[in-house]
Formats: C-alpha cells, structure tokens, sequence
C-alpha cells in the first residue's frame, strides 16, 4: 500500500524548486503524493513562537486543505510552512515531518528530519538534523531532455558553443553593485574571447536596471538570445540549462548554483567583491571542494570539467524512505 506523502507548497519559487526536486525522486510505486498550495495572510510575518502548532498564517481557504484523513509524511519547505506541518503533527502524531532548512529552534523537535545546508552547521544543531553540500534540485536527465527537446530548436542559429549566463543580484542589505556588474561583464567578454560561441543570458528582479544595462553593454556585439527581467515571453530558464555547453551562476543563489551542477557541465561562479556573505561564500566554496565549480574570474580556468554531480534530492529520497 502506497505511503500518502503532502508537500506544503507556497510562493518562494527557490523553496518550491528544492521541494519538487525531492518529490520526483520519491518513487512513484512507493508513495501517493500531493502538494497543497498555501496562500499567506497578514499573520504569517509573526514569529513561529507565536503561531505555534496552528494555521494561523494562512488564508481561509488554504487552512480547508488541511484536514483528515492526514498522510503518513509532510514535506514543509520553509519557516512559514513551520507552524501548519506542526499542527499537522498535532492531530496526527503518527504522521512523519520533514523540514526543509532550518526551521528555527521553535518546534525543532517536532519533527522527524531537518534538512539543513552545511555552510549553515554552525546555527543549527540537534539529533534530528542531517547536512547535505548545497540543496535539492529538479535538475534530471529527464528534465534536460524535455527542456533540449523544446528550446534547442530556438538556439539553433547561435555560434557555438552556448554559454548560459543566469544572474541574481541584490542580497540582504548588499545591492549587486556596478562596479561588481562592470566585473562580471568583462568576465563573460573575456569568457566568449576564450572559447568562443554565444551567450544565453537572464537576468532577475534582484540583478537591478542599472546593472543590468551595465552587463549588457559590456557584451554588446556577442551573438546572445536573452530574456531579461521585466520580458513578458516565456521563460528558457529550463532551456539554457539544458542546450548550454557552459553555464556562469552567480554566488547568490544557492538553488541556481545546485541546479546549474545537476546538468554536469563546466560552471564558473561570480562572487564579486564586498557582495556576498559569509554563508553564501562557505557555501561556494563546498562547491569548488566537491570540484563541481570553478571561480570566473578576469582570467577563467576555460578547461575545467566538473568531477562531481550533486544529487541531494536522491540522497534526501533514501532518508524518507528509512523513516
């Protein structure tokens, strides 16, 4: 008999893609999934001491879906999801929580695994934690065929090879400033100099206007398909990472930079200067040690080859299944 696995989803589109990376590799003959949707109110900024094991947070009609008969596993995938997989687990104790991240030290107990990043050991400790190198993905063989499949017609014209260029931006209190925007343009000039091609470049909400017109200047004249923030078209995000042969990240992101490694091909990572945080640059580092990265820097490494793929969401799939 299958194993009913909930998911509590909401709108943190880096969550959700660590989410779904581990749903798809639970075994499908092994477990009945389903992912409820929530939607926050005005509550949901209270602290998770306050909200405890309840539903305040959400809305009226997100707090229908959380009801009996309750499943075997709920996958929560943030701080917010916190307080309803807790009151999940209080109508239901049989029921087995996974926490993805650090929840807090509010109901840390209450729950069955934490998934916890390592460049974030030092914050979080207990019996119940287990560390993994970056974060789970989506990024599968299937994945990239479907996404090739779709996109690679649209890219066919480009010079190759195809660089996919993914920019974030601003991070807490540190903008993504122009001086680090000037660098990394003439990083990616230097870059197609070397090896040659086109780029395949998209930029976020956090990238900033400024420094995005100061990268696009930067790699004027380069034969590119871009889809910039603000683009009303569809997204290639799956496409780049599936019709590139190389992919620059920048250190930002964590999910961008362990979904860049899924496809196996040769990664550089922008870090900049006075941008990053401590964790994000422990974080870069994990990568550079697992050899699944190099740094782009003014003169990049145009012969690195990752030795290691990092899978967690399998890795994260084997623990849920030994609970």
């Amino acid at each position: 008999m299958k194993k009913v696995f909930w998911s509590l989803m909401d709108n943190r589109r880096g969550s959700v893609g660590q989410a779904l990376g581990i749903i798809g590799a639970l075994d499908d003959e092994l477990f009945e999934k389903e992912e409820k949707q929530l939607e926050y109110n005005s509550f949901s900024a209270l602290p998770n001491f306050i909200r405890g094991r309840s539903l305040i947070g959400i809305t009226k009609e997100s707090a229908k879906k959380i009801k009996a008969p309750f499943p075997d596993y709920v996958l929560s995938i943030s701080r917010r999801t916190v307080p309803v997989a807790r009151y999940i687990k209080k109508l239901s104790p049989k029921t087995k929580l996974i926490q993805l991240m650090y929840p807090g030290k509010t109901g840390l107990n209450d729950f069955d695994l934490v998934i916890v990043p390592k460049h974030d050991k030092e914050k979080a400790k207990g019996d119940n934690i287990y560390y993994i190198v970056g974060c789970p993905h989506r990024i599968t063989e299937d994945f990239l065929q479907k996404e090739r499949k779709k996109w690679s017609p649209i890219f066919a014209d480009l010079p190759k090879p195809l660089t996919a260029v993914i920019v974030g931006g601003a991070i807490k209190n540190k903008p993504f400033s122009e001086e680090n925007a000037l660098a990394l343009g003439q990083a990616l000039r230097t870059l197609k100099t070397n090896i040659g091609g086109s780029l395949l470049i998209t930029t976020s909400r956090r990238t900033g206007e400024k420094a995005q017109k100061i990268i696009m200047e930067q790699i004027k004249g380069i034969p590119q398909h871009t889809f910039l923030w603000g683009d009303k078209s569809e997204n290639p995000y799956g496409g780049y990472l599936a019709c590139a042969d190389n992919l620059v990240v920048t250190g930002d992101s964590v999910s961008m930079c362990c979904e860049a490694t899924g496809t196996e091909k040769p990664l550089w990572i922008f870090t900049g200067q006075n941008w990053l945080t401590p964790k994000h640059l422990r974080f870069v580092d994990s990568l550079y040690e697992q050899k699944c990265a190099v740094a782009l820097k003014s003169n990049p490494d145009i012969n690195f080859r990752p030795k290691t793929k990092l899978n967690a969401s399998a890795e994260i799939a084997e623990l849920i299944k030994s609970l």
